[in-house]
């Protein structure tokens, strides 16, 4: 019999996607940190799961929808820097390299914390 492998969640962390970003997907809790929260987000993008990008950004800057292009191929993600974002925190920011099939996005991302929840407020690509 052939064993069962485990996919890692495509935040790029180790442990299975229903054990890290699918519990914040689904509701049954909230990224603790403003990196968390953008591992997360990222997650959503390769899964195109809009409702949850659009729920987790700052109601000031959040767009009235969102249209994901669903022939969008995200390959991977990596943390470049963080800077405040945890628990003691009300701001943080991420920057970030997401890759894709054929490039790679660079985003140094803001984050606040709205009722206790971390949520993306915008970002600046650097040049």
């Amino acid at each position: 019999m052939r064993a069962m492998t485990t996919r890692s969640c495509p935040c790029g962390l180790p442990e299975p996607y229903e054990k890290c970003c699918g519990r914040f997907h689904s509701g049954a809790a909230e990224a603790p940190t403003a990196e968390a929260l953008m591992r997360s987000r990222y997650c959503a993008f390769v899964r195109g799961d809009a409702a949850y990008l659009l729920r987790t950004w700052h109601p000031r800057t959040r767009p009235a929808r969102l249209d994901l292009d669903p022939g969008m191929r995200w390959t991977g993600l990596e943390i470049l820097g963080t800077t405040g974002g945890t628990a003691f925190h009300t701001t943080g920011t991420v920057t970030f390299r997401a890759s894709y099939r054929g490039g790679a996005l660079q985003e140094h991302s803001r984050f606040e914390r709205v009722d206790g929840a971390w949520v993306y407020v915008d970002g600046d690509f650097p040049e």
